[in-house]
């Protein structure tokens, strides 16, 4: 079932393509979006995709709060982002017509569900005339397809209630879309195979409706032309599609065994966080634990527990939980053990909007807790990121003996990218040790050059020491309430993550290392940043970009490259949380562009602010 040029229709050549499925959360959108993006990374396209839930738990059939959708940027160069505007939107039903049409871009493709537009849906949308004969749709491509109808003749004489029948209309769109862009229905099939191998009249009902949606863009006189969208120009290598909650939970899991320390990941279930735990819970085999807790301070005190016990302690939570935590954090920072809280941020506060992104946690992991307690904050720019950067956050953790943030967002941990799987002997290496000489052992004897204490295994004779949250000694460990003692060891703590620098990367920028404006970026929002720089620069712009995946401490050198430049930028999907940081450290009068809407940044918003600052010249 190979794709093949069809000899009575067109194929127009395309350089990328950006397609967003939208329906009701039961009409599996992002299962046909992640079905093609498979596709799409088998054939070797570049991708990026921008998964997007519906908050609630069971919003009604048909209404605007119930719609889910996936976005899907394939392309055949390097991309950073899902798009700014879908080329193609597929609606089936009102609601998702409504909540997703004015993304669209003019001229745009419009595939709709006509079966699905009755009155009671149009009033449920609240449409007051129906949108498919008012001409309101007269700027788009419009596709009127009957798809719940077609799917339903298709599986005529399988032994299969109405219901279940609809629940195969997506196949029947993923058919079609197939057919219009040049794909192969091979691994659908397989999936297919793998997935209702138990069940034969699911494999064939589904595959059924896909074949079918296919054969009416074959046979049907609807669509004139095809496109193709041929492989990109990736590095050598091997490939997996891989969304950022699989990479961070692949991270931690070889985290653990590059530096040979069992791994405890404890957790309260809290979305867009669950599926990290979903993902990591499959590697038991490597010796991995997981404990789902009661709640949030049960969670991370179990982590603490297993890094006192020698473990490597990995909590996972959104900023609600963050919160809960934060005393406990505290005491992991006083005592000084290694604790890795993965923090996977949606928009806030309080519960907010749980299925949408955010980087609003960003001063919540750097002071949120009493008295001076810096811990280390490291962020992924991209869903494969996570991997190294999870690594990263172990082994910090590890070699500084103190709690480290990682932190990703919605927009990374659901977002999927191509991946190309590292050797191993490219990752990092850490030895960690532990003292068994009770004649040398002090629990507060530091490493002169990074200010880590020992990491003393409780049940190694003679090395017994004091735990818990009361201020201890220098050296001893005794429990002290001398305020000398006290501002010494206050100082002695946020003086080592201070020490981080050292032993992390300097800062790199892409672009020129001096000019007009750099464009300071973290986290989710590298795609939107780095694609704007590169526009802006093809246009003989003087603009740079600086990313940034170390947040505290900052790289040794961020400082020296901002004052290189006229102005900075730091786009946020917050409202200004990096520039508040940027601006007391440096000095240096960054500009922000605030955004908390939900969702990413599009590179053309980007793109205005900067061409604004460039405008407005040099300063003085």
């Amino acid at each position: 079932m190979a794709a093949q040029d069809t000899l009575d229709k067109h194929v127009e050549e395309l350089e990328s393509v950006v397609i967003r499925l939208a329906g009701d959360s039961g009409d599996g959108m992002q299962l046909t979006g992640g079905q093609f993006t498979r596709t799409a990374a088998l054939i070797g396209n570049d991708i990026s995709t921008l998964p997007d839930f519906p908050a609630e738990i069971r919003a009604p059939a048909g209404s605007l709060p119930g719609v889910s959708s996936f976005q899907l940027n394939f392309s055949s160069r390097d991309i950073y982002t899902p798009g700014d505007a879908p080329h193609v939107l597929v609606a089936m039903n009102p609601a998702a017509l409504k909540t997703n049409l004015g993304d669209l871009e003019d001229g745009g493709i419009l595939l709709i569900n006509t079966d699905a537009f009755t009155r009671a849906n149009l009033n449920k949308a609240g449409y007051k005339s129906n949108p498919l004969e008012d001409g309101s749709l007269s700027r788009y491509r419009l596709f009127k397809v009957p798809i719940t109808s077609l799917n339903a003749k298709a599986l005529e004489g399988l032994d299969m209630s109405q219901r279940q029948m609809e629940r195969c209309k997506n196949f029947w769109a993923l058919g079609l879309l197939y057919w219009l862009y040049n794909r192969s229905m091979d691994s659908t099939v397989q999936f297919l195979e793998q997935r209702f191998k138990d069940r034969p009249i699911l494999y064939e009902s589904n595959k059924r409706a896909l074949m079918a949606g296919y054969n009416y863009g074959d046979t049907t006189e609807i669509f004139t032309t095809a496109y193709r969208v041929r492989k990109a120009n990736l590095p050598a290598g091997k490939y997996r599609n891989i969304t950022g909650a699989e990479a961070a939970a692949i991270g931690f899991v070889t985290a653990a065994q590059l530096f040979n320390k069992p791994l405890l990941y404890t957790a309260y279930p809290i979305t867009p966080a669950s599926e990290v735990l979903h993902e990591i819970v499959q590697y038991k085999h490597f010796g991995v634990k997981t404990f789902q807790a009661e709640d949030e301070i049960a969670a991370i005190c179990a982590a603490i527990g297993a890094s006192f016990g020698g473990h490597i302690g990995l909590t996972c939570t959104s900023g609600p939980g963050i919160a809960l935590k934060s005393e406990a954090i505290n005491l992991a920072h006083a005592v000084e053990l290694p604790l890795v809280i993965a923090d996977i941020q949606r928009s806030g506060p309080s519960t907010g909007m749980p299925t949408k992104t955010e980087q609003g946690d960003l001063l919540q992991c750097m002071f949120g807790r009493n008295s001076d307690s810096a811990c280390a904050i490291v962020a992924p720019a991209t869903p494969g990121d996570c991997f190294h950067m999870a690594i990263e956050a172990v082994r910090l953790a590890l070699q500084f003996m103190t709690p480290v943030f990682f932190m990703s967002d919605g927009y990374l941990g659901n977002g999927s990218e191509p991946w190309r799987i590292p050797s191993v002997d490219d990752l990092p290496r850490f030895s960690v040790t532990h003292p068994t000489d009770p004649a040398t052992f002090a629990p507060y004897q530091r490493d002169p050059a990074t200010l880590v204490r020992p990491w003393a295994v409780p049940g190694t004779p003679g090395l017994e020491h004091r735990i818990g949250g009361i201020e201890k000694a220098d050296i001893t460990g005794n429990i002290s309430y001398d305020p000398h003692n006290h501002h010494k060891m206050t100082v002695l703590r946020n003086e080592k993550i201070a020490r981080i620098a050292d032993y992390i990367p300097l800062q790199e920028v892409y672009g020129d290392s001096e000019g007009e404006l750099l464009v300071l970026s973290w986290g989710s929002t590298y795609g939107a940043a780095i694609t704007a720089v590169q526009k802006l620069r093809e246009q003989g712009a003087s603009v740079s970009h600086a990313h940034l995946r170390y947040l505290n401490p900052f790289p040794k050198n961020l400082g020296d490259i901002m004052q290189r430049f006229n102005k900075v930028l730091i786009p946020e999907l917050n409202l200004g949380q990096l520039r508040l940081l940027i601006r007391a450290r440096y000095l240096v009068d960054a500009v922000g562009l605030p955004k908390v809407q939900g969702v990413p940044f599009k590179v053309s918003e980007i793109v205005a602010k900067c061409e604004e600052l460039l405008a407005l010249g040099s300063r003085v």
